[in-house]
């Protein structure tokens, strides 16, 4: 099996890796010490047609598949994690009104989010429903007078939420069902009942803003209902299985970019006469990430060869993300112990690596849940 790029894969890869390293890398630092929102980063993504990657042309899309988003991610990774997260879960917005969406959805949102340089959301999580969705209580109950659907409850954790130009809900629309009585709808920002709480202060990717998200009474068309009644929890794990594809790429991001730092410090640091990286211990570290790294980038590639080819990736795009995220700790955790005390010191990217890579083993599904994820899979 062989995983060569093309020849326009070739030049997004160069695309996407030169606007790293001149647009996305020289913010990286600031974004992290202030946490602010890269607005203008994310539209120059839109321009450059990096938003609209997966989805298609005649929706205001650039075209390509999951491995083109694999692509772009990896590389912004490399340089702020916090940018490629924006950039990886805007795009789980789009792929659920693609493939449930109804074409006057697709009409309206799609280019919004592809070129319009408008941001989208994805609100499952709630306060007492993270793992478990069917705790949700979160309601959208349909006034048959208006033919509004009534939303009421409050999400959490929800990444660019309060940045978000839409907002795809998840909701019981019959409650007394429980996840068979969940629906998707969008909510566009701007509709009274809709409004933002806390902006929570994170450990990483402090870019990537985490907003929670309060409904009260807020009031939305049934013509916004996504997909069929009641399918929603259906829709939910869908989106989800591609987005740890995502995930899985902006953790190797991480990982690559620890590792180009590691290799770079470890020929210019001089220590007993000589570069570190002529020690027989540094060279063992920087095989065994180098390792880590090409197996991670494999398992990856292999995930989204399957979802683009229609074939089952549940357990593919689990065990991608599992060990992707997993190799992210492992490696930039080396990387700093490479860099010694000057990789704990703000001056350096490594500790904002570190911290950037533990979010990867718990959104869009922890590692333990991917476990499950995988053994059913296996034991089935």
């Amino acid at each position: 099996m062989d995983f060569q790029f093309t020849k326009a894969q070739e030049m997004l890869q160069k695309v996407a890796r030169e606007f790293a390293e001149n647009e996305v890398g020289p913010l990286a630092a600031e974004v992290d010490r202030t946490g602010i929102y890269p607005k203008e980063t994310f539209e120059k993504m839109a321009k450059i047609g990096f938003t609209g990657i997966g989805t298609p042309i005649e929706y205001g899309g650039s075209g390509g598949n999951d491995i083109d988003k694999v692509i772009v991610v990896n590389e912004i990774a490399k340089k702020c994690a916090a940018t490629a997260a924006i950039l990886s879960i805007h795009t789980i917005f789009a792929q659920g009104i693609l493939k449930f969406g109804t074409e006057e959805q697709k009409k309206k949102y799609l280019p919004m989010m592809a070129e319009g340089g408008c941001l989208g959301a994805f609100a499952l999580t709630e306060p007492n429903a993270g793992t478990d969705a069917g705790a949700a209580k979160t309601t959208a109950i349909l006034d048959e007078e208006t033919g509004e659907y009534v939303i009421n409850g409050t999400k959490c954790f929800i990444s660019g939420g309060a940045q978000a130009q839409a907002v795809l809900v998840f909701a019981l629309t019959e409650p007394a069902k429980g996840l068979k009585g969940m629906s998707a709808i969008i909510v566009e920002k701007g509709t009274p009942g809709f409004t933002y709480g806390k902006i929570e202060e994170k450990m990483g990717i402090h870019g990537s803003e985490t907003a929670e998200l309060i409904f009260d009474n807020c009031r939305v068309p049934k013509e916004n209902l996504v997909g069929k009644l009641g399918k929603g929890f259906n829709i939910a794990m869908t989106c989800l299985d591609g987005a740890r594809i995502g995930v899985a790429a902006q953790a190797l991001g991480i990982a690559e970019g620890a590792f180009e730092e590691s290799v770079k410090y470890a020929k210019e640091r001089v220590q007993f006469g000589k570069p570190i990286a002529e020690l027989q211990g540094i060279q063992w570290y920087l095989a065994e990430m180098a390792t880590k790294i090409e197996a991670a980038r494999w398992l990856i590639y292999y995930a989204a060869s399957l979802k683009n080819s229609g074939k089952p990736f549940t357990k593919e795009a689990a065990m991608a993300k599992f060990n992707a995220s997993t190799v992210a700790r492992e490696v930039t955790n080396l990387a700093l112990q490479i860099h010694g005390g000057y990789g704990y010191m703000k001056d350096y990217p490594l500790e904002r690596m570190y911290r950037d890579a533990k979010i990867t083993e718990i959104y869009e599904g922890t590692s333990e849940v991917h476990k499950v994820v995988i053994s059913r899979a296996v034991l089935s």
